[in-house]
């Protein structure tokens, strides 16, 4: 086994070798796309039961700008325009199944308690939709919901869908799915995306086996046989301490060929979305300031809270530096990207036009209950979800060379992507030695950084040269507030005590202070009565060339940006405006919408 996985990992990386070499001509041609790569239609069984009868179809129609209909009655439009790239990725688990049990013409119409799955008494409904959640935990049996036909042709309108839509130079389409296993209600999700059209005769689920690890090999065995494809952890927030564990699935310590098989099958991590942001939490980052954003920390469909530690990304990034100094892989050395997991077909990413994630679970203000604390009581099952914490977030963005599946597709394996939790920002990061000093004003800037630095998801050799130098740079959504400071945060271990630091390097007003490292500080005066962004407040841009002042030559360590917004309302008091109602307390009035790069490594 850990000669064949050495042998895949060669393969891969020849192949991204190959790749890379062919297309360095090309680097500096890169531009920055924008995607949502986590997108449930009606075809999935939970959007399905929530009211949702969105098509793959609609799915795409939304991404390219159009307006498509919610279940609770009113249209879905981006306001910021189209997308870039999408992906439909229902759940594989009884793909397809719900729609053909409300189908007369489907035998499976015929179940004994399909036409209660669907009547309009609320008791019955739980009680059928019951045998779908609990075939799914293995508490009961239903062969008779484990119709292959169904699924098959369900997985052929996903896969015909794309390729409708994909139109190579102006929109992008990935086919792809969603791998739902949830242990103890432990969220081990992967959404699970294919190069190209060569995709496999149906998707591998949790019924197959709720241990990711084979999902890897199942990946790996495709990719033997000439079918590429990757996994995207997500929601780690919810994994109640899984997601990053220091063991594998069944509690052995981390070895080589785990983190080996780890990275070559799941390159990348969602960082947020619209369950919760999952770069720190306050308990892991006491220090930063910024880390109480936007977290949802209740596992999936109980009033559990999930762990903290294992769930977060940056704690993740450190863990990977200590595994690696005993492995000598890094099991978590991914890239960052955001997508919205939305189950109505088009992503909820802008604040002023919040729709809510789960059909008419959460599609109105008064199912949100952002503003009325009351409407708390009597509520059970997916109804007594807290929707008020959930976010308006998010997407991904790339920088690739065209927009195709190919060049969108290497830029996920070489991690030269970023996330954002709704605005188009652009961010750039790179790190090298004897970048010239106005790199930021010459019209080669692209190719002299590619040139003579790596970007971001790379790893940098120090080589007893010194501090390197990092570029920075980020670029304002047109429709979206002025950015207020990029930071760059460091992670590292040391001493078996896994570290951060956070620094502010470049600011819209003054620059950062020397000892505390932070911009000046900005009077949040933000209008919650009108909700108005000032096009004066904040920069258009922010750059900056910056040197750890306190770099150690022999230390491994990590680092990646986070840009900030000034503040602005979040989606709940765009409700409470709309609605002339308070925000029920506890609710904060504004956010701070902000963007990552993925890391950079730097290695000795």
């Amino acid at each position: 086994m850990a000669q064949r996985s050495v042998k895949l990992l060669m393969a891969v990386s020849a192949m991204l070798v190959s790749t890379s070499m062919a297309r360095a001509d090309e680097a500096d041609r890169r531009q920055a796309y924008f995607g949502d790569l986590h997108v449930h239609t009606g075809l999935s069984y939970d959007a399905y039961i929530f009211g949702v009868r969105r098509s793959p179809d609609d799915a795409y129609r939304y991404a390219l700008g159009e307006p498509i209909r919610h279940a609770a009655g009113y249209d879905l439009q981006l306001k910021g325009g189209a997308l870039d790239f999408y992906a439909v990725t229902d759940h594989s688990e009884y793909l397809g199944i719900l729609p053909a049990m409300n189908d007369p013409a489907s035998p499976m119409s015929k179940i004994p308690y399909a036409a209660d799955m669907f009547s309009t008494i609320q008791a019955k409904i739980v009680a059928a939709f019951s045998r779908v959640k609990d075939s799914l935990a293995g508490e009961v049996s239903a062969p008779e919901l484990n119709n292959k036909g169904v699924m098959k042709s369900a997985w052929a309108e996903l896969r015909a869908a794309a390729e409708r839509f994909y139109r190579p130079g102006k929109f992008t389409t990935f086919v792809g799915y969603e791998y739902t296993s949830a242990p103890e209600s432990a969220n081990l999700h992967r959404v699970v995306l294919f190069k190209g059209a060569r995709v496999p005769e149906l998707p591998f689920s949790a019924m197959d086996s709720d241990n990711p690890e084979n999902l890897w090999a199942w990946l790996d065995a495709l990719r033997a046989d000439g079918v590429e494809g990757l996994a995207i952890s997500h929601n780690s927030n919810v994994s109640d301490g899984r997601m990053f564990q220091m063991t594998d699935f069944a509690g052995n310590p981390i070895s080589a060929e785990y983190a080996t098989t780890r990275m070559r099958n799941e390159p990348l991590v969602e960082i947020t979305q619209v369950k919760g942001t999952s770069d720190t939490h306050p308990m892991l980052s006491p220090n930063d300031e910024f880390a109480d954003f936007e977290i949802f920390d209740r596992l999936l469909g109980t009033d559990i809270k999930s762990k903290t530690e294992g769930s977060y990304v940056r704690q993740a990034l450190q863990r990977g530096l200590a595994i690696e100094e005993k492995t000598g892989v890094n099991p978590f050395q991914f890239g960052l990207v955001g997508s919205s997991d939305t189950h109505n077909a088009g992503g909820p990413v802008e604040e002023d036009h919040y729709f809510g994630k789960t059909g008419l679970v959460d599609g109105t203000p008064k199912a949100r209950r952002a503003l009325d604390a009351s409407l708390d009581k009597g509520l059970s099952g997916a109804a007594s979800t807290p929707f008020y914490r959930w976010s308006a977030a998010g997407l991904t963005g790339v920088w690739a060379e065209r927009n195709n599946r190919e060049d969108i597709y290497a830029a996920f394996r070489r991690k030269e992507t970023f996330a954002t939790t709704g605005p188009r920002i652009k961010v750039r990061l790179f790190a090298g030695y004897d970048f010239p000093s106005n790199i930021f004003e010459r019209p080669d800037f692209a190719r002299l950084a590619y040139g003579q630095g790596v970007p971001m998801g790379s790893d940098l050799a120090m080589a007893n040269r010194g501090a390197p130098t990092f570029l920075a740079q980020a670029l304002k959504d047109p429709n979206s507030a002025g950015l207020q400071r990029i930071q760059i945060i460091r992670g590292w271990n040391e001493n078996g005590t896994l570290k951060e630091q956070v620094y502010d390097i470049a600011c819209a007003s003054g620059t950062p202070d020397a000892k505390t490292h932070r911009c000046p500080a900005v009077r949040d005066n933000v209008d919650t009565k009108t909700c108005r962004i000032d096009p004066q407040q904040g920069s258009p841009e922010l750059r900056i060339a910056w040197r750890d002042p306190d770099f150690k030559p022999n230390r491994r360590a990590f680092y990646y940006l986070r840009v900030l917004e000034n503040p602005t309302c979040r989606w709940s008091t765009y409700e409470s405006n709309l609605l002339k109602q308070p925000v029920r307390a506890g609710l904060p009035l504004t956010i701070q919408e902000r963007a990552w790069s993925s890391p950079l490594w730097l290695r000795s």
